[in-house]
């Protein structure tokens, strides 16, 4: 019965390590994720600066971006 009981406490132990170090990589998965989210951000509005540069030239472009701007 020692045997069984042993190999009871070594899983449970391994078990509790595994936990904590899946926890510790999804916390910087979701770090990763939120940095990568204000990147995205930042190039969306640089495609859009684009787009209104090509479409409706580069001055309309230039009001368009002091007026988010400030």
């Amino acid at each position: 019965m020692d045997t069984v009981e042993a190999r009871l406490y070594e899983t449970e132990k391994n078990f509790t390590v595994h936990e904590a170090i899946c926890a510790e990589r999804y916390e910087g998965i979701q770090e990763a994720f939120e940095k990568g989210t204000k990147r995205m951000q930042k190039i969306e509005y640089l495609l859009y600066a684009v787009i209104a540069s090509v479409l409706f030239g580069p001055s309309f472009a230039a009001q368009l971006l002091k007026h988010f701007i400030g």
